[in-house]
């Protein structure tokens, strides 16, 4: 899952966690609004049905204002593996969550953003690579903490 095109947005990011653990925190709504999208944001999780087909609705509270509507429809979910989605609103892409056990106590998470033209690519680029490493940190506190 390493290659990228000029379509593409990838980052990943090593975890010192059981892949269960690192699955369990994005299948589970309850800790995945505690983590999910850049530093400062909250979120309410509308509807998360995660099987192919199923809807995945939200809303991202911004830290200074603005509500941030997501609708996706999740596309393939590979427990421990992997989960994509077809995003529904802007703006539209493909995403792909990876889950890699390396050993019992770390895990690889990867995210692939797919764009449709290298030009929607570009236009999200400057501000998703460091965005997602914002949610990978604020992913490795929650695993840290260990209360779930």
């Amino acid at each position: 899952m390493n290659t990228t095109s000029s379509k593409e947005i990838y980052n990943s990011r090593m975890l010192n966690t059981s892949v269960e653990k690192v699955y369990q925190a994005f299948a589970d709504p309850l800790q995945l609004k505690d983590w999910w999208g850049p530093e400062g944001f909250t979120n309410t999780i509308h509807e998360f049905d995660l099987q192919p087909g199923g809807k995945w609705i939200l809303t991202m509270h911004g830290p200074e204002k603005g509500n941030y509507e997501n609708a996706s429809v999740f596309t393939k979910v590979e427990p421990q593996r992997l989960v994509a989605w077809t995003r529904n609103s802007q703006p539209l892409f493909d995403m792909e969550v990876g889950f890699e056990k390396i050993s019992d106590t770390q895990t690889k998470i990867s995210f692939r953003m797919m764009f449709n033209t290298e030009e929607e690519c570009n236009k999200i680029r400057p501000f998703a690579a460091p965005k997602n490493e914002e949610n990978f940190d604020r992913l490795e506190r929650l695993l840290e903490k260990g209360d779930h």
